[in-house]
């Protein structure tokens, strides 16, 4: 029996982002190559308390996106984490609002 990795196929559902009074949520839009790869998100100054996304590709109303999504974030400043390498820091997450970041080009698949 096969067992395929999760990131390893097309993910048509739509994406739920709850938001609200506190929470926001953010997209990270990367290149293809780039799908599988675990981003990494910690509070601002709190580099040792990090959760996880992969890079999934995504159906964006017919055309391939290939994102990390963080969804019900606490309002605030984050640090973004790649391969154990603090990535970006200072990403500000708002109240009731998606914030993205787009990553084409910008991290190597290696």
């Amino acid at each position: 029996m096969s067992h395929e990795h999760y990131s390893a196929r097309t993910h048509p559902e739509f994406v739920v982002l709850e938001l609200g009074s506190g929470f926001g949520a953010l997209i990270i839009h990367t290149e293809p190559d780039l799908v599988g790869l675990e981003v990494e998100i910690s509070p601002a100054g709190e580099d040792d308390r990090r959760s996880h996304k992969e890079v999934l590709e995504r159906d964006a109303g017919g055309r391939p996106d290939y994102t990390a999504v963080f969804d019900r974030l606490p309002a605030g400043e984050y640090t973004l984490w790649v391969r154990d390498v603090a990535w970006e820091r200072h990403v500000k997450v708002h109240d009731g609002r998606i914030a993205q970041l787009d990553w084409h080009e910008e991290v190597d698949a290696a």
